[in-house]
C-alpha cells in the first residue's frame, strides 16, 4: 500500500518500534520514570486506532450511535484528566488514585466545552449532522480541553501548595478563601494555554497541521485546507480558554 507521504510497509512497522525504544531508553536515562508509560501509551494508541477504524464506518451514519460514541470520549478524556490532576507534581511518586468524584468535577472543564460549542455549530450548520464530521471536531477539542485541565490543575495545585503562606496571608487580611485561593493560582494556572497559543501563532511556518495536510491529501484545495484548520484552530483556542478559567475555578474552590 502506498501513501503520497509514507511508504506503508515493514519497515514503517520497524521505524514505529524503535521510535518507541528511543522514547523509552531516553525516558529511562533521564530517570523520568516513565520509561513503561511510553510502551504502553503506543500500544493503547495502535489498539485504540485499529478498534476506531473498525468502528467508525459503522457509527458514522447511525446518529444514536455517533451519541454514544462521544460519551465515551468525554469520559474517557474526563478520567484521564482526573488521573493526571491526581498525581500532582511527581510523576515518580506513588500515584493517587483519582475518584469517580474527580472525574466528574473534570467534565465540566473537560467535556462541556467542546460538547457545547459542537452542538451550537450543528445547529447554525457549520458541522455537518454525521459522524465523520462529529466525531472529529468533538474529538480534536475534547483532546486539547483534556490537557488543558490536566496542565492547569496541577500548575495551580503546585502554586497553592508552594505559595500557602500568602493564602494564609490573604485569609488574616480578611480576603474569603476562594479570592485568596484564587489569586495565587490563576496566574501559574493560566501558562497551561501557551502550548496552543505557540500553535496557533506558528501555523504554516513552524508547524504544518495535520487537518490542513489530510485535507490536501484527500484531494481539497490549499485555501479550503487551510480555512478547516483557522476553525479547527480558533476552536481549540475557545474550547481551551473556557476549559482554563473553568478548571482554574474549580481548583480555587477546592473542588478539584
Amino acid at each position: 500500500m502506498e501513501s503520497t507521504m509514507i511508504e506503508i510497509g515493514p519497515a514503517l512497522a520497524v521505524a514505529v518500534v524503535l521510535f518507541v525504544v528511543i522514547g523509552s531508553v531516553a525516558a529511562w536515562a533521564g530517570r523520568t520514570g516513565l520509561e513503561r508509560e511510553i510502551p504502553w501509551a503506543s500500544i493503547r494508541a495502535a489498539l485504540q486506532l485499529i478498534v476506531l477504524a473498525l468502528v467508525i464506518g459503522y457509527v458514522a451514519d447511525r446518529l444514536w450511535l455517533v451519541g454514544v460514541f462521544v460519551v465515551v470520549m468525554t469520559t474517557t478524556a474526563s478520567w484521564a484528566a482526573a488521573r493526571r490532576l491526581a498525581q500532582r507534581s511527581n510523576p515518580q511518586a506513588e500515584k493517587t488514585r483519582a475518584t469517580v468524584r474527580d472525574a466528574l468535577w473534570c467534565a465540566v472543564p473537560v467535556a462541556l466545552p467542546p460538547v457545547l460549542l459542537v452542538v451550537c455549530l450543528l445547529a447554525v450548520g457549520v458541522v455537518r449532522p454525521n459522524g465523520l464530521s462529529i466525531i472529529p471536531v468533538v474529538g480534536i477539542f475534547l483532546g486539547n480541553a483534556m490537557t488543558i485541565v490536566g496542565l492547569a490543575g496541577r500548575r495551580a495545585h503546585d502554586e497553592l501548595d508552594g505559595r500557602h503562606g500568602e493564602v494564609e496571608a490573604a485569609l488574616s487580611l480578611g480576603f474569603a478563601d476562594y479570592p485568596a485561593r484564587m489569586m495565587v493560582c490563576r496566574q501559574a494556572a493560566a501558562t497551561a494555554l501557551n502550548p496552543s497559543l505557540d500553535q496557533t501563532r506558528t501555523i504554516g511556518l513552524v508547524t504544518i497541521p495535520g487537518a490542513f495536510v489530510g485535507m490536501v491529501l484527500g484531494g481539497a484545495e490549499p485555501w479550503e485546507a487551510g480555512v478547516m484548520q483557522v476553525f479547527v484552530s480558533t476552536g481549540i483556542l475557545a474550547c481551551g480558554a473556557i476549559a482554563l478559567i473553568v478548571t482554574t475555578a474549580l481548583v480555587a474552590a477546592d473542588r478539584l
